[in-house]
């Protein structure tokens, strides 16, 4: 087939990298425009650019996908389906309708389940066991589309979320081929998803990342999970902030202790009481300003001690 490939982080490269593996023939890449990073700002292209031009495929960089100009140039390229893995940007339906096989995206759940941009981070803050990959037909709703292929996978005990989106992104990128496979032979057709069972994964924002003292040990551990690298899960230690960067649910009680109280050494961490009698284990922090340490390093440091209460920020 020819494809027009869309997609923008790391996430989406092992979707392209299949495509190219498969022998599809990719006429162009649209990704989202280079951004300033770093302490420099210089400009950084996205990952995808980077290896699609290693490829040797023509990439562009739309400021908008909603202009005729940008429609024009979809249209010359002739696609025999679009496939959008994490492009970032909602295509309207001009530019939905404009391959014959549709625009097939690839998203990280089980659809109907966690509709939205932060699949993976909210099905480990909600403390899934399991997610997968979905390939689906793109509308105008958010995710709404009829189903194409599943794949479910096992979170893995402890698992945060770049691990778990490494492992989905190269599922993905299997189960997209095979969906396309399946179009062109006409073993694949579309499933409608029952609404009544959908969940919402909305994007992450810095308050979702708030340590909260109604979090139960095992809301703690998902969120510091699901949270990572971004926002994160803070706390006010003192008049400082603190990173909680790993806090396994831990089966002791806080004996009664308020929430936020680190209430004892747990071997390796700091036993932190949460709500309803629950605890975790603290075993590293992020100190404002400083690097990922472990919680006996940082009790060292005189950043952490017990008797400490974390705050809400």
């Amino acid at each position: 087939m020819r494809i027009v490939f869309f997609g923008t982080p790391a996430a989406a490269v092992p979707a392209l990298d299949a495509l190219v593996a498969a022998g599809h023939e990719i006429p162009l890449v649209v990704t989202r425009p280079d951004r300033a990073s770093g302490r420099s700002r210089a400009p950084q292209a996205p990952p995808v650019k980077v290896r699609a031009t290693a490829h040797g495929l023509a990439v562009i960089q739309p400021d908008t996908v909603r202009d005729a100009p940008f429609r024009e140039r979809l249209a010359v390229a002739r696609p025999d389906a679009l496939a959008v893995v994490a492009y970032g940007r909602i295509l309207p339906p001009p530019i939905l309708d404009l391959a014959p096989f549709g625009a097939i995206n690839v998203h990280f759940s089980l659809l109907p389940a966690y509709r939205g941009a932060a699949p993976v981070a909210w099905a480990l803050a909600r403390g899934e066991t399991e997610t997968g990959v979905t390939t689906f037909r793109l509308d105008e709703g958010l995710d709404t589309g009829p189903v194409l292929l599943q794949a479910a996978m096992p979170i893995v005990p402890g698992e945060h979320a770049p691990a778990l989106v490494a492992r989905l992104a190269a599922r993905g990128g299997d189960l997209l081929v095979a969906t396309l496979a399946g179009l062109a032979a006409g073993t694949v057709a579309p499933v409608r998803q029952d609404g009544s069972r959908a969940s919402l994964a909305p994007l992450l924002t810095r308050a979702d990342g708030v340590w909260n003292p109604e979090w139960t040990a095992r809301e703690l551990e998902g969120r510091v999970r699901g949270f990572d690298p971004w926002p994160g899960v803070w706390a006010l230690r003192g008049d400082r902030r603190i990173r909680i960067a790993e806090a396994p649910a831990s089966a002791d009680g806080a004996g009664g202790a308020p929430a936020g109280t680190l209430v004892g050494f747990d071997g390796p961490g700091l036993r932190v009481a949460c709500a309803a009698g629950t605890s975790a284990s603290i075993l590293a922090v992020q100190p404002e300003g400083r690097r990922t340490m472990s919680a006996r390093e940082a009790v060292s440091g005189r950043q952490l001690a017990v008797g400490d209460r974390l705050l809400r920020l």
